[in-house]
């Protein structure tokens, strides 16, 4: 697809031929299944820094109007992808919905609907079949989902003396728990990896992406960088290498909370690990404390990842830890965590990413507030409090009003002249 490549090579600043030498290498992935009638999206090595938006119900509150809302809400926003991570409802007719009313790449982690099927059926998700597994798997890709979450990195070996030597927050990944269960009550190594030619084959089919999860990721800053979290990438090394010589998508999951001199080790040991393997994480978190402003603890941290190489950050809401978000909070989520990536894109000294901030300052310095306005981050929020604090004097904001150093500047160099 010739055209695909020459479009997304433009957008991205970058050559045909360094798109596609990278695609091969698999530093760089193509996101879209062939069912899913989007745009595809490239997320890795040497491009802008890509943003996901987490949305989906729960046993709690569950409403399809309302998921919709807030893919609307997290497109508007800027996000490059949303994830369904549905847990209430009819979750088929959710995530139907959600792919087809989005026009950004879609993620799911069907893990979840195998252990509430497995609930309807009366039963613990730990009597669920490797082949009960598989179904939910395809049925997501069926369905024309671009990329899943898979915990195939949580093996028995990995999780070996958890539970003599315990976390502080223990295993905060509801996918992780969940494998941790299954390998524990059937003393069976987890299916995930047991059977990952077969999870191979069947991304392979739909040309969709796998996304290694971290089900040992640290919920914690005490937990950060631990033995668990560092095993578990060790086996994830070794799956990207396999999905690479099946020439199958693969990216790789990353932490969660991490102390901000710890960011920058963790993502070169990915990077090593993983043979350059897109790298998508969850913030991190460079605090505990954040809760009600963990968008901003998760903007700290993940523009200083993307600056040292993530290439994928996964937004995070201020309600984070505390309950499902609503619309308002979704796109402060999908902001905040797009400005991360764009400070950093601009560290990395991605041109696209320069030439929108010297336009920004442009606009800034001739007081043009309508063309200021419409290349910001987050427009209608900075609208509305231009409105408010518009100053009695022309062209200025109630910020300097007749002191505005710009306003002076211009008319002092203007009478230099």
């Amino acid at each position: 697809m010739p055209d695909i490549y020459g479009q997304i090579a433009k957008r991205e600043g970058v050559s045909v031929k360094y798109l596609k030498q990278a695609i091969k290498r698999g530093s760089i992935v193509l996101l879209k299944n062939k069912l899913h009638r989007i745009k595809p999206l490239a997320v890795g090595e040497g491009l802008t820094t890509k943003v996901n938006a987490n949305i989906g119900t729960s046993p709690d509150v569950s409403d399809l109007k309302f998921e919709l809302m807030k893919l609307a809400a997290s497109i508007e926003a800027g996000a490059d992808t949303v994830m369904d991570l549905s847990t209430g409802g009819n979750i088929d007719k959710i995530r139907r919905a959600i792919v087809k009313h989005s026009t950004v790449p879609v993620g799911t982690v069907p893990i979840y609907q195998v252990a509430i099927e497995a609930r309807k059926k009366h039963k613990p998700f730990t009597q669920a079949s490797v082949d009960e597994i598989f179904e939910v798997i395809e049925r997501h890709l069926a369905d024309g989902v671009d990329f899943i979450t898979v915990h195939c990195g949580v093996t028995r070996e990995s999780i070996k003396g958890m539970n003599k030597k315990r976390r502080v927050c223990g295993v905060v990944s509801r996918g992780g728990s969940m494998m941790i269960e299954w390998m524990q009550r059937n003393k069976q190594e987890n299916p995930l990896y047991e059977y990952y030619d077969r999870l191979l084959e069947v991304a392979k089919k739909y040309t969709a992406t796998l996304s290694l999860g971290d089900g040992l990721r640290p919920g914690a800053i005490a937990d950060a960088t631990d033995e668990y979290q560092i095993r578990e990438l060790m086996v994830i090394g070794e799956l990207v290498k396999r999905a690479k010589k099946d020439k199958v998508s693969v990216m790789v999951e990353g932490p969660g909370h991490i102390p901000i001199n710890e960011i920058e080790a963790n993502i070169l040991l990915e990077k090593n690990v993983c043979a350059g393997a897109p790298f998508y994480v969850l913030g991190p978190l460079v605090t505990d404390v954040g809760a009600g402003y963990d968008h901003i603890v998760a903007a700290i941290g993940g523009a200083l990842a993307a600056y040292h190489g993530a290439d994928f950050l996964c937004y995070v809401t201020p309600s984070e830890h505390l309950g499902l978000p609503n619309i308002e909070e979704v796109k402060e989520g999908v902001i905040a965590t797009k400005l991360a990536g764009h400070a950093a894109d601009i560290a990395k000294g991605l041109k696209q990413a320069k030439k929108i901030d010297l336009a920004v300052s442009r606009a800034r310095y001739d007081l043009n507030w309508k063309k200021l306005l419409s290349l910001l981050a987050a427009p209608d929020k900075a609208k509305k409090i231009y409105k408010r604090s518009r100053s009695k004097l022309k062209d200025t904001c109630t910020m300097c009003g007749e002191f505005c150093a710009m306003k002076k500047t211009r008319e002092v160099l203007r009478r230099s002249r």
